[in-house]
């Protein structure tokens, strides 16, 4: 018989309620993970019965009415509210999303849960250990590479070259595809992940940088590209609609052209 044994506060358990105010007539339960290293014990899920009359029409709008009316103590990252920094993306109804581009209204069944990222260590609540995620973007060098000397105004690109870079440049590194990706839970300290590799594929097809060999020489490796099943999940939950697995493919294409 084969016996597995979680890791010592690996189970969450249930923790604190917090009642609506009473003659709250539109009432919104918020079920939110709860877990600070530092204090030790285990996670739990505390539930907050929020009045919705007096809370804006996003996740983030709630986490903030919860943390300046409620329970001061929730930690998350604070954000543009735009959409464009990425740093309120977690997980929101078991989907990796931004709280403050998701709806509280799109997410279905009575409760909202919010969790962190998975599979990323938990600085406190909802606030994920995001560096490795960070060194892996930094390890792609993710800048111009030119041996040309710089002009004396700007690099030039056609029109044409330029729209390749389309669907690539938008990231925000927000983590939701990386933090999504089973082969990169897996296998998070050798594979790069979504994110690092769509910038990859940026830098591999611009037209200006002259490193393109030098860059697919540092992704030849059984570990660092290859981890990738094509699974999709990276592409369903970016928030900006890019598609990680399509640029993984396309460097993939590019390994092999240059071997043939």
């Amino acid at each position: 018989m084969v016996e597995l044994t979680l890791p010592k506060n690996s189970q969450v358990k249930a923790g604190k309620h917090w009642p609506a105010p009473a003659g709250a007539t539109k009432v919104k339960t918020f079920k939110i993970y709860r877990y600070d290293p530092e204090a030790g014990g285990n996670p739990r899920w505390d539930t907050y019965d929020v009045d919705m009359e007096a809370v804006g029409p996003m996740v983030l709008d709630a986490l903030l009415y919860i943390k300046n009316n409620i329970d001061s103590s929730l930690a998350f990252r604070r954000s543009c509210r735009e959409g464009v920094c990425g740093s309120c993306s977690m997980n929101i109804g078991g989907r990796n999303t931004l709280a403050c581009t998701h709806g509280w209204a799109e997410v279905p069944g009575k409760a909202v849960q919010i969790a962190p990222l998975p599979h990323a260590p938990v600085v406190k609540d909802l606030i994920p250990d995001l560096t490795l995620f960070y060194a892996q973007y930094a390890s792609i060098e993710p800048w111009l590479h030119a041996d040309t000397p710089e002009p004396q105004t700007e690099w030039k690109q056609s029109p044409e070259d330029r729209l390749k870079l389309d669907g690539l440049y938008e990231c925000i590194l927000c983590a939701c595809c990386s933090t999504s990706c089973p082969s990169y839970w897996w296998n998070g300290d050798k594979y790069l992940g979504p994110a690092a590799l769509l910038h990859a594929y940026r830098w591999l097809i611009d037209s200006r940088d002259e490193a393109t060999g030098d860059r697919l020489d540092q992704l030849e490796d059984p570990f660092k590209l290859y981890r990738c099943h094509t699974i999709m999940n990276c592409a369903q939950v970016c928030p900006k609609g890019l598609n990680p697995a399509k640029a993984i493919a396309e460097i993939k294409k590019m390994m092999v052209e240059r071997v043939v």
